[in-house]
């Protein structure tokens, strides 16, 4: 493979071919476990062929504010994966689907080079017994840097193809109600965090917390001083 003049995420995303996408959606109460084998030919190399298996946790859907959307959707990745999920976050219509919470966490991989051509490594990953046997598999053909930036475009396919059973999940148990603007359980949750504090001032600093993680500070900050003030 010749090397690119610049790598960035739209190199990656670019050069990235998801050949067996899990058939299994999304966990909507449940974290995910996914299970990837990323292949990658070496750069100035002839029939070299990284292969990379690893695991990917997608932590439920969860409803979030607006404010809490601009938080990081990742972790354990690389600059250029953030950009890309930026970039999404910016551009991309189906953008209102990030605004459910999925988040991503790269787990431990491990990596190996075999000899052989790319098509033929491909074919004996996708017929392997323990790729098969597994709905939450995938196989993607990618860059050997960044190559995770091809994990997110990974994941965002499956965010697609899970979101439409998820957010019906979600709306069957009455999570996309609403009181005063802000999500139900996460009403819920806040109303607890100052129902304990209200009796216990040593967990203010738990209140404020739960605050400023849904990025609710300033809604509820003059109720959050005055239980401050009354606490002195």
């Amino acid at each position: 493979m010749k090397q690119p003049d610049k790598f960035d995420f739209w190199y990656a995303v670019n050069n990235t071919e998801i050949v067996q996408a899990p058939t299994q959606h999304l966990e909507t109460f449940g974290n995910t476990m996914l299970n990837y084998y990323h292949l990658s030919e070496l750069m100035d190399s002839v029939d070299q062929v990284r292969i990379r298996e690893g695991r990917m946790q997608a932590n439920k859907p969860q409803i979030i504010t607006p404010e809490a959307y601009s938080q990081t959707l990742l972790d354990g990745f690389g600059e250029e994966a953030e950009k890309y999920i930026d970039w999404l976050k910016k551009n991309d219509q189906d953008v209102k689907i990030l605004q459910y919470g999925y988040k991503l966490t790269q787990q431990s991989f491990s990596e190996h080079t075999v000899t052989d051509k790319l098509d033929a490594v491909v074919d004996r990953v996708r017929n392997d017994k323990k790729v098969v046997d597994d709905p939450l598999s995938a196989v993607v053909i990618g860059v050997d840097q960044p190559w995770d930036v091809c994990l997110i475009k990974l994941f965002w396919q499956i965010i697609q193809s899970s979101a439409g059973a998820n957010i019906q999940e979600l709306s069957h148990q009455g999570l996309f109600s609403q009181k005063n603007g802000i999500p139900m359980p996460i009403y819920k949750e806040v109303e607890a965090a100052f129902l304990a504090a209200s009796r216990d001032s040593s967990l203010i600093n738990s209140l404020a917390e739960t605050l400023n993680r849904h990025n609710l500070f300033k809604h509820y900050e003059d109720r959050f001083f005055a239980l401050v003030k009354a606490s002195k």
